[in-house]
C-alpha cells in the first residue's frame, strides 16, 4: 500500500520533503535544487505539475500610441536615450520610440551591465503596463529583451511560473521542458484514468493537458488559459480533485477495517437521562443521536463530524453518546479547547449524570496535584467512567481503564497530534480503538466537507431548541459610545446582564485597540452603581471560574471579557453583547460570540463596535455578520473571504491543500470526482493508488484523524 495507516506516520505538516534522484540528476546543481525545494518540487513530477501562475501574450506588438492602459501590453522600439538620474532617487531611465510615439523605460533597481545593455541604439521589446507618471507615458521595471530587427514574434502565449528568489522564469521553463521531452516522459505522465472514465467525463488526456498548460497553441483562447476555463485545466482540476478523494476515501475503508468495541443502545438508561432532562430534544437532535447510536453499536470505529449552529444543543448529544458507551461498561473522554468551556461541560454533565451515580472526573493542566492525582486514579480504576479536560486528557500520565469514546469539543482547534493523541488511549491496552465523536459549532459548507472532510461522516444539527429569541446585530461606530453605555445601564436595571468584548489583553503598539484591562478599569468607573467582572485568558483557573460562576448566578452584572467567552459559554439572563473593534475579527469568531447572548427568552441585541476607516475586507465581514444569522450561510461567505486553508485550520493541521481546483467554481468537478473515486476504489485498485502517488507522493503521510 502507498498509504500507512493512521497510526504509523508523521502527520507534521513541517515534515521535510526530499528530492528523489531523478530531480536531483536533472538539476545538477544544489543551488538549484534548493530553490525547488522551497516550491515544494521534489520529483519530476512535482515539476511537470508546477503550473503557470498566468500567461502574457507576446503574441502581438502595440504601438505605443494605440497601447491600451491599465493592462499588461508588448511594445518595440529603438533606445534612443539612456541616462541614470540620480534624484529623487537613483534609477535608469530610457527612452524608447517606435515611429507612433515614445515612452519612458524606468528601473528602481538596476545593475551596471544594464546601463551598457540598454545603450542609445539598441532595439527593444518591452512587455508591461504603461501608466502616465512625471516622464509621461512609462513602463517601471517592464520584461524587457534586445532584439534584431525583423525578429519573429512568439507564436504562444507565454507562460508565468511560480518562482522564489533566485530561481528565474527560464531556468525553471527549461527543467520543465527537458521532463516533458524526456525519453521516459510517456511512461511518467502515463494514463491513471481508464479509458472508458475519460471518455465519460469528456476531458482530455493528461499529458496532451500538460502540453497545452506549459505551452498552448497559438489557436488557444487567452481569456480560457487565464480563467483556467479551457479543458486543459478542467482536466487538471479533476485529477487533483480525485486524488484528494481516493485518499479521503481509502483513509475511511482503512479505518472500517479495524475493529472497535460495539456499544449497543441501553434504552433504560437513555430513557432515565432523557427523563431528567429539563428540556425537550429538538427533531434534529433526536436525528443525529439516532445517527450516532447506529455508528456506536458497530465493530469498526466511528469518525463522526456533528455540527450544529451556535445554540443548537451539540452538548446534550454528546453526553447521551457518551452514556451509551458507559452503560456497555465502557468510558468517554470529553475535550474542550479552552478551560471555561471544559469546565462548563464538567458541570453540566456532573448535573445530568449525578442522579444516575455516574462519576465525572475533571482534568485540566491548572489543577492542584492532589486534585490531578485524584482524577488520573479514578480514570486508570474504572472508577471514573466520563473524564471531562482540556488538552491535559492525552498526556501520558492519563490512562484509561476500558477506553470507548473520544469527543473533541471544536476539533479544528486541536492539532492532528493531540487528536491521534487521545484517540491512541484506547489503543495500547486492546488491538480495539475506540469510537470518536468531533464537533464544531461552526458549520462547514457543503462543498468543503465533500472534499476536505470527505473521510468522515457528517451529522448536522440544523435546528435550534423552541424559547431561543432571534438576536439582532446593530453596527455603531466608535463615536457613539455614549449611546453604547446607556444602553447598557437601561438593560442592567432591568435585571439582565451584558457582555463587553475586547479583543486583547494589554495595550499593543501596532493595534490601536481598545484592551480589557483599560476598558475595564473605564468602565468601572463610568457605572460606579453595578457589579463588573472582567475574565481573560491569563488569569488564573480558579479566579476565570470564580467570575464566571459569579456571572451565571447573576451576581455580576457587566462582564468584561476577551474572546476567551466565545464558545460554549451559556447564560441565559445575558441580553446585551458589546464587541468592541469588531472590525478586527473574523466571521466565525464574531458569529460565535454572538451566540453567547439570546439563549434565554428576552429579546437579544449584539453590538459590534467598530473603528473607521474600514478597510475593504473588514466592511464585507461587518456587512456579512450584520445581514446574516443563519451559520452556514455565513460559513459559505467566510469560505469565499478566507479560503479553505484559513477557514479549517489546514494549514496547521497538515492537510493538504488545493492547488489548483476552486471548491466554489468547481462543483461539478468535484462531483464527478467522487463517483469516479468510489468507481476506482473499486474496481481499478492499483490506478487509484497511482493516481494518489501521483499527486500526493511523499504528502500521503497527511492523514486525517
Amino acid at each position: 500500500m502507498l498509504i500507512a495507516m493512521p497510526d504509523a506516520v508523521d502527520t507534521s505538516p513541517n515534515a521535510p520533503d526530499l528530492p528523489d534522484a531523478a530531480i536531483t540528476a536533472l538539476t545538477q546543481s544544489k543551488k538549484t535544487l534548493e530553490k525547488l525545494l522551497r516550491l515544494g518540487i521534489c520529483t519530476e513530477m512535482d515539476l511537470v505539475l508546477h503550473l503557470p501562475l498566468r500567461y502574457e501574450d507576446e503574441t502581438h506588438v502595440f504601438p505605443i500610441n494605440n497601447a491600451p492602459e491599465g493592462k499588461a501590453v508588448q511594445i518595440e522600439g529603438v533606445i534612443v536615450h539612456t541616462e541614470v538620474l540620480l534624484k529623487p532617487r537613483r534609477q535608469l531611465v530610457c527612452q524608447v520610440e517606435d515611429g507612433s510615439g515614445s515612452l519612458c523605460m524606468r528601473f528602481l533597481n538596476f545593475y551596471g551591465n544594464q546601463i551598457t545593455a540598454y545603450a542609445a541604439g539598441k532595439r527593444v521589446r518591452l512587455f508591461g503596463e504603461i501608466r502616465h507618471g512625471f516622464f509621461g507615458a512609462e513602463m517601471v521595471h517592464p520584461k524587457c529583451r534586445v532584439i534584431t530587427q525583423n525578429e519573429p514574434l512568439s507564436d504562444a502565449m507565454t507562460p508565468v511560473y511560480p518562482v522564489t528568489a533566485g530561481l528565474h522564469q527560464q531556468t525553471l521553463s527549461r527543467l520543465i521542458n527537458r521532463v516533458l521531452n524526456s525519453p521516459h516522459a510517456p511512461s511518467l505522465l502515463s494514463e491513471t484514468l481508464p479509458a472508458g472514465i475519460i471518455q465519460r467525463i469528456r476531458l482530455p488526456g493528461f499529458r496532451e493537458s500538460l502540453q497545452t498548460l506549459h505551452h498552448p497553441p497559438p489557436e488557444t483562447v487567452a481569456a480560457s488559459l487565464q480563467n483556467r476555463t479551457h479543458p486543459a485545466w478542467q482536466r487538471i482540476k479533476f485529477d487533483e480533485l480525485l486524488a484528494q478523494q481516493l485518499s479521503m476515501r481509502l483513509h475511511y475503508r482503512q479505518r472500517r477495517s479495524r475493529r472497535a468495541p460495539r456499544l449497543g443502545r441501553h434504552p433504560p438508561l437513555h430513557d432515565a437521562f432523557m427523563a431528567q432532562l429539563p428540556f425537550r430534544l429538538t427533531q434534529a437532535q433526536n436525528r443525529v443521536i439516532a445517527e450516532i447510536s447506529h455508528d456506536l453499536d458497530s465493530d469498526h470505529p466511528m469518525q463522526r463530524l456533528l455540527q450544529g449552529d451556535v445554540g443548537s444543543g451539540k452538548t446534550v448529544v454528546a453526553a447521551i453518546a457518551a452514556l451509551q458507551a458507559i452503560a456497555n461498561g465502557y468510558q468517554a473522554a470529553i475535550m474542550a479547547p479552552t478551560e471555561i468551556l471544559a469546565e462548563q461541560h464538567f458541570q453540566k454533565l456532573s448535573a445530568w449524570f449525578a442522579p444516575m451515580q455516574i462519576p465525572v472526573a475533571w482534568l485540566s493542566g491548572s489543577q492542584k496535584k492532589k486534585d490531578r492525582q485524584t482524577a488520573l486514579a479514578a480514570i486508570e480504576s474504572g472508577t471514573a467512567m466520563l473524564a471531562v479536560g482540556t488538552h491535559a486528557l492525552f498526556q501520558d500520565q492519563v490512562n484509561f481503564h476500558r477506553f470507548g469514546l473520544a469527543v473533541i469539543d471544536e476539533q479544528h482547534r486541536f492539532g492532528v497530534h493531540q487528536r491521534l493523541a487521545l484517540r491512541m488511549k484506547g489503543m495500547p491496552a486492546s488491538a480495539q480503538a475506540p469510537h470518536q465523536l468531533m464537533m464544531s459549532a461552526t458549520p462547514i459548507p457543503r462543498t468543503l466537507s465533500m472534499s476536505y472532510l470527505a473521510d468522515l461522516d457528517m451529522s448536522v444539527i440544523d435546528e435550534l431548541p423552541q424559547g431561543r429569541s432571534p438576536v439582532v446585530t446593530k453596527l455603531v461606530a466608535d463615536s457613539r459610545r455614549d449611546e453604547v453605555i446607556e444602553r447598557i445601564l437601561h438593560v442592567c436595571k432591568q435585571g439582565r446582564q451584558v457582555y463587553w468584548v475586547c479583543p486583547l489583553i494589554e495595550e499593543s503598539e501596532t493595534l490601536q485597540l481598545q484592551t480589557a484591562m483599560e476598558t475595564y478599569e473605564t468602565l468601572c468607573k463610568t457605572f460606579s452603581g453595578l457589579r463588573i467582572g472582567l475574565v481573560h485568558g491569563r488569569l488564573a483557573a480558579q479566579e476565570k471560574t470564580g467570575v464566571m460562576t459569579q456571572f451565571k448566578h447573576g451576581d455580576i452584572q457587566l462582564l468584561v471579557a476577551t474572546t476567551v467567552i466565545e464558545v460554549g459559554v451559556d447564560v441565559p439572563n445575558a441580553s446585551l453583547m458589546v464587541i468592541e473593534n469588531a472590525e478586527r475579527m473574523g466571521l466565525s469568531q464574531l458569529h460565535q460570540l454572538r451566540g453567547r447572548v439570546g439563549r434565554g427568552a428576552d429579546a437579544s441585541v449584539c453590538i459590534l463596535m467598530y473603528q473607521k476607516p474600514l478597510s475593504e475586507i473588514a466592511r464585507k465581514r461587518l456587512r456579512i455578520i450584520f445581514e446574516l444569522s443563519d451559520g452556514f450561510e455565513i460559513a459559505r461567505q467566510d469560505l469565499h473571504l478566507r479560503g479553505p486553508g484559513e477557514f479549517l485550520g489546514a494549514r496547521q493541521s497538515g492537510i493538504p491543500m488545493l492547488r489548483f481546483a476552486d471548491l466554489e467554481r468547481d462543483g461539478a468537478l468535484l462531483t464527478a470526482a467522487q463517483a469516479v473515486a468510489d468507481e476506482m476504489l473499486n474496481h481499478y485498485p492499483d490506478r487509484a493508488q497511482q493516481h494518489i502517488h501521483r499527486w500526493l507522493g511523499q504528502k500521503t503521510e497527511y492523514l486525517r484523524v
